[in-house]
């Protein structure tokens, strides 16, 4: 049988490698590409994935993959062998998934945002905001950055982004914010008060989660409105159980405010995803700038060393397989 190579995480923490494994074979409503670029996703692959200290299944190793069908299963409809795809799939040279057609004029590396960009709209149409709002967005991850730009189609007043890395406040800044706070420069409540005149901002989005996001969302307690929202996208402390992901709730200060958690629109995902996509194609999502790493796919293993260890230098790695 034929083998590839593919991402593993094995036990112990940080150990991540290459192996050699078959190529799979398409389900019935499946297909099988040939991976031409995937996306690390820094948040939920590092944190959740490459710190854990047992082994973590190689299908939880990524899922943004594009590239070519090679095989179709027989029971999907209008795809052939050759067509373009986008699968939510690990990093592999070739991968088995859900079909996602790629736009006419997208490129693979911008093919690879299209799932994270779909989530980040789907949050953003479930936040509470009237036109003219001043919009907060606590941490700019990939996650954080799409939202931010996503949320133009609410008709925002101020988008004001924060994050504790020049790096990330700068890409913020490139893609649209009208002002980004450096958290590790200014304290990031005083000056959301500051640019507010004192009233707080009418929403904030949380999506720095981890252990950060723990102070993150303290703080975002204290710059809101009397009658503002929170809405919460990110998961905190690493939650992998109930109770794990706890996080300090200040009745006396958010009395009379409005907490929102997670994906909350009636549409199915697909018709979210055809309207991210066209975001990506007329530039109102501008993945470009986020893209600060593009390394061969033998390099892997150190891609991800770098995410954890120099996270000022670095934001989306895109991996390269044709290469």
């Amino acid at each position: 049988m034929a083998t590839m190579k593919r991402l593993v995480k094995l036990e112990g923490v940080a150990n991540v490698q290459m192996e050699e494994a078959d190529i799979p074979t398409a389900g019935p409503k499946e297909v099988l590409i040939k991976v031409n670029r995937s996306l690390i996703s820094r948040g939920s692959e590092l944190f959740r994935r490459y710190v854990m200290p047992e082994a973590i299944p190689h299908r939880m190793m990524g899922y943004s993959d594009a590239g070519h069908v090679i095989e179709v299963g027989p029971e999907v409809l209008g795809v052939t062998p050759g067509d373009r795809s986008n699968v939510n799939g690990p990093h592999a040279q070739y991968v088995v998934g859900k079909h996602g057609a790629i736009p006419d004029g997208m490129d693979h590396e911008t093919a690879t945002f299209i799932g994270l960009s779909t989530s980040a709209t789907m949050w953003m149409r479930t936040t509470p905001i009237e036109p003219g709002d001043d919009v907060v967005v606590l941490g700019q991850g990939i996650i954080g950055n799409l939202y931010m730009q996503a949320v133009r189609e609410r008709n925002p007043g101020r988008v004001i982004t924060v994050d504790a890395t020049e790096l990330r406040c700068e890409i913020s800044r490139r893609c649209g914010a009208d002002v980004a706070i450096n958290v590790s420069e200014t304290d990031s409540v005083e000056r959301v008060m500051e640019l507010t005149e004192g009233r707080g901002a009418d929403v904030v989005v949380e999506c720095v989660g981890g252990n950060a996001g723990v102070k993150s969302f303290e703080q975002a307690q204290r710059m809101m409105k009397k009658d503002g929202v929170l809405h919460l996208i990110a998961l905190y402390q690493g939650a992998r159980k109930p109770g794990d992901g706890l996080l300090p709730l200040d009745s006396g200060t958010f009395m009379n405010k409005m907490l929102v958690a997670g994906i909350r629109v009636p549409e199915p995902r697909s018709k979210h995803r055809a309207d991210a996509a066209q975001m990506l194609v007329d530039g109102r999502i501008k993945v470009g700038p986020l893209v600060t790493h593009r390394l061969p796919w033998r390099q892997t293993a150190e891609a991800y060393h770098m995410l954890f260890k120099r996270p000022d230098e670095a934001l989306a790695v895109i991996l390269e397989w044709d290469r």
